[in-house]
Order: structure tokens, then sequence, then C-alpha cells
């Protein structure tokens, strides 16, 4: 009986550490991530091609070709996605992009750090 406790109570002890690691990892980053600074893009100096854009923060680190015709954005094309990704989100976000012709959109509800990942990395892409 005595071992059969000891077993279970380090059963236990193990899941709680698989959870409270796992939480870590999932919330680790997220205040400086919200905190991130996209700034504006400037379209009227860039010549036709494909942008290549990258942010590398943890598991928001991305890459994505952004797609410039006639000073137009036209296309936004994931390469390397985030670690979690949500594909609505991220047609959702780019479409934004692609109609204002801007990355000071409106991030996406419940997803803040992730959508700043994708702004700044167009932002990286247009503005290097």
């Amino acid at each position: 009986m005595k071992k059969i406790f000891k077993v279970l109570i380090s059963l236990l002890l193990i899941l709680v550490l698989i959870f409270v690691s796992g939480i870590f990892y999932l919330t680790r980053g997220l205040k400086e991530g919200e905190h991130i600074t996209i700034n504006s893009i400037n379209l009227s100096n860039l010549s036709d091609g494909v942008y290549l854009g990258e942010f590398k923060e943890g598991r928001w680190s991305n890459t994505l070709n952004v797609i410039v015709k006639d000073y137009k954005i036209t296309e936004i094309i994931l390469k390397d996605d985030v670690k979690f990704p949500m594909p609505n989100l991220s047609d959702e976000l780019f479409s934004n992009v692609i109609k204002s012709q801007n990355t000071t959109v409106d991030t996406i509800s419940g997803a803040t750090v992730t959508s700043k990942a994708y702004l700044k990395s167009i932002e990286n892409a247009l503005n290097n």
C-alpha cells in the first residue's frame, strides 16, 4: 500500500511539474510582446518585388514575404509561421494590412502578441 501511495505522489508531482512548465512556456514573453511598437510604412519609395520580413522572438518568431506592385502591398505570404499558428488570424490581419496599405492596423482581439509579431515582420520587410 505504501508503495502505491509513493508512486501516486510521484506521478502527481510529475504532472504538476509538466503543468507549471507548460504555463511558463505559454506566458513567457507576453508582457514584452504587448509592448512591441509597430511603425508606419512608406510604400512610395519601394520598387515592385518580393520583400522578406522576419520577427524573431520566442514562440512568436515568423518569416513572411510581402509582395509589392505599383507601390501597393498586393499579397502577404507566410513562409515560417509562429509556434501556434491561427490561419484565420493571419488571413484577417493580412487582409486588413492590404486594405489599409499600412501596418498601423488594429490587432486581433485575443491574439495581440501574435498580431504584433506578424505586423513587425511586415514592417521589417518594407522598412529595410
